[in-house]
């Protein structure tokens, strides 16, 4: 197994603010990136902002800002979004950074050295807002066949890059590793788009100067994915690497996108690298988009989901929660607040904050709030503890595959068989009866211990509200001061400990 773990999110635009759409994706890496620090790996989390190309210079004159002083005060938007969402990036870089300036010059470079990058004529369809170029029979009646907004005739100068050149040995490597691109049916799309031939691709533009200058040719500035994708390397100290990051961390384990910057990252990105003899990421996710009660989100309809507005009214760990187990990651997925509010009272009221309230209430009840150790095992407690090691096994495999909601599902199903385990037991009756004393002991110890390893289960998502339960569960390290391995053996909570009561961890709503 590796001991390392890097993990990047698309570095965001600057010509908007965040929405949903950018927490979904930064909320999967820090679950990621939570985890594998759990497992006691060297883990390397990065997002960013994407700074320059003539979206953002656009933008920029519509506000009467410069493009630097537009990317300042929205790179600071994405900045607040994840701090209040708890994402525990390790770098956050910006593409006007001069660490990046230098990569994106130097990798251009080794691309010309390669003989891979020659002077020509560009002349096709541009979509300013996807900085992206389009053939004739490519356009959806006249527009861009992504975001249906109108695209602009394009004719200059232009260096490109021998894109058709790496199309055999890409193809190569995607039937020598079918991990590479993720869910299937996006593997199932780049293999099919590369083998109709790939076209070489402009890299360079004349028409404006907010990017980074092709080394050598005056007035022409780097396309802005070439600039944008070489984050990923730029991020870990590329080339000079005087942290040892980038011989510690690259190739990534993945890189998590939204599909629509798919052909990006699978097919150009790729071959960026390989004109560069560098190593290639080892595995690229495209997550589905979120439509809002069932309509497609959009500047014209208003309908953008706000994280901050989301957050302040239900709380952050719900937003979590809901975005990771509503939908599995890969498909496309709704967001309603119905949806919302009824996982809230499910899921996080009714099953995890009432195993949690009624547990630590009865301990407090019939045994002072201290923790005995159990007598000998009876069959319920061997199925729960049974359980536990299933469920720390499932969550593994599902995080191996990015199933998060497979995760939270196993996770749940462990949650709803200890409340079941409370019921069977009845500790309220056990307690009637002096002679069951011990029984009843062992009960709540099992419960209890169900609950110290819940948990740890539910850290990587909800790290706020886990912490919480550890400290009422009387836990004197943090969750992460150990690695899961260590923490995860049933039986770690210590004959003596006082568990806490207090108010519901997750309140249930009120209908409206």
């Amino acid at each position: 197994m590796n001991s390392t773990y890097y993990v990047t999110t698309p570095i965001y635009y600057v010509n908007d603010v965040p929405h949903i759409g950018h927490a979904y994706t930064t909320l999967a890496a820090d679950v990621l990136a939570r985890y594998y620090r759990l497992k006691g790996l060297e883990v390397f989390f990065l997002t960013g902002t994407d700074e320059h190309g003539q979206k953002v210079q656009r933008a920029a004159q519509v506000k009467g800002l410069s493009p630097k002083e537009l990317a300042d005060q929205n790179a600071q938007h994405f900045r607040d979004l994840w701090s209040k969402m708890n994402i525990s990036c390790d770098d956050f870089i910006r593409t006007t950074e001069p660490r990046h300036l230098n990569a994106v010059t130097y990798f251009l470079e080794r691309m010309i050295t390669a003989g891979d990058v020659y002077l020509g004529e560009y002349e096709d369809w541009y979509c300013v807002h996807d900085e992206t170029f389009y053939t004739e029979s490519q356009l959806q009646d006249g527009r861009c066949p992504m975001c249906n907004r109108p695209v602009e005739k394009v004719k200059e100068p232009s260096y490109f890059f021998r894109l058709g050149k790496y199309q055999d040995r890409l193809i190569q490597h995607l039937e020598s590793h079918p991990e590479f691109i993720q869910p299937d049916i996006r593997f199932n799309e780049i293999m099919s788009f590369v083998k109709r031939g790939l076209r070489d691709l402009s890299i360079s533009r004349t028409t404006f100067d907010w990017g980074v200058p092709i080394p050598e040719a005056p007035g022409h500035v780097t396309y802005v994915w070439v600039d944008a994708l070489t984050n990923y390397i730029s991020g870990l100290g590329y080339p000079g690497d005087t942290s040892g990051r980038y011989q510690t961390f690259w190739p990534a384990q993945v890189h998590l996108i939204g599909k629509d910057i798919l052909r990006h990252h699978a097919v150009y990105w790729p071959c960026f690298l390989l004109s560069a003899g560098l190593p290639l990421p080892r595995a690229i996710f495209a997550h589905g988009w979120w439509t809002n009660e069932g309509e497609k989100m959009s500047k014209s309809l208003g309908n953008f989901v706000d994280p901050h507005q989301i957050i302040d009214t239900y709380g952050l760990d719900p937003f979590r929660y809901f975005l990771l187990r509503e939908v599995p990651f890969g498909l496309d997925g709704d967001f309603s607040i119905t949806a919302l509010r009824g996982r809230i009272n499910a899921d996080l009221a009714n099953d995890l904050g009432n195993l949690l309230s009624r547990t630590a209430g009865m301990m407090d009840k019939y045994l002072n709030g201290r923790v005995s150790s159990p007598r000998e095992a009876e069959g319920l407690d061997d199925d729960l503890r049974a359980k536990a090691e299933k469920t720390f096994a499932e969550l593994d495999s599902a995080l191996s595959i990015f199933a998060f909601n497979r995760a939270l599902s196993s996770i749940w199903e462990f949650i709803n068989m200890a409340n079941k385990y409370i019921d069977k037991s009845a500790p309220w009756s056990l307690f009637k009866d002096s002679s069951k004393k011990g029984r009843l002991q062992t009960v709540l110890y099992h419960a209890t211990e169900a609950l110290r390893l819940i948990a740890i289960l539910v850290y990587p998502f909800m790290p706020g509200s886990a912490e919480e339960m550890w400290i009422r569960l009387g836990q004197e390290e943090k969750i992460t001061a150990r690695t899961i391995d260590k923490s995860s053996k049933w039986g770690g909570l210590k004959s003596g400990t006082i568990i806490k009561k207090g108010t519901s961890l997750f309140p249930r709503l009120i209908e409206d």
